[in-house]
């Protein structure tokens, strides 16, 4: 079975007789689909053909990478000082410009865990100072000896 290049179909002929069509016509014979009865072949520009596959793997590459998105984890501690926290915030500012998640944790250590309010009161700050470009996806959550977070950019 053969195509012509404008999508007309010239019916089934013979290898010979349709290498000697895309010859006349300046254009490659190019098979399509083999396991089919018959075979399909189409008279196109090979190489252009071969171009456009290569841009569109390009296109759909492209996609995926910007689908998936990036989770910047930042732990803190519950009983951080100001400036590393403030350095934390700094960072977490700029990935979020970058258009990443931020996951943000705190784990216990030792008697801290008696004490979840405190570790709340610090992930409710990093919430706080991050308010303006960010939203909260995830709410404080404890999980074991741990608690976190997940805030998203603002659109």
């Amino acid at each position: 079975m053969v195509i012509g290049p404008n999508g007309e179909q010239l019916g089934i002929k013979s290898k010979k007789d349709a290498l000697t069509i895309a010859s006349y016509a300046g254009f490659d014979l190019v098979l399509m689909n083999e396991n089919s009865n018959p075979p399909v072949c189409k008279i196109m520009d090979y190489n252009k053909f071969r171009y456009e596959k290569k841009k569109k793997a390009k296109d759909t590459q492209k996609k995926q990478r910007e689908a998936t998105v990036d989770i910047k984890e930042f732990r803190l501690s519950v009983t951080i000082d100001t400036h590393d926290f403030n350095t934390r915030v700094n960072n977490a500012r700029k990935n979020l410009e970058k258009g990443a998640k931020i996951k943000a944790s705190i784990r216990f250590k030792g008697r801290q865990i008696a004490h979840p309010e405190l570790a709340k009161e610090v992930l409710e700050r990093f919430e706080e100072a991050l308010s303006d470009i960010a939203t909260v996806e995830i709410k404080p959550k404890l999980e074991g000896r741990t608690i976190f977070m997940q805030l998203t950019p603002k659109k």
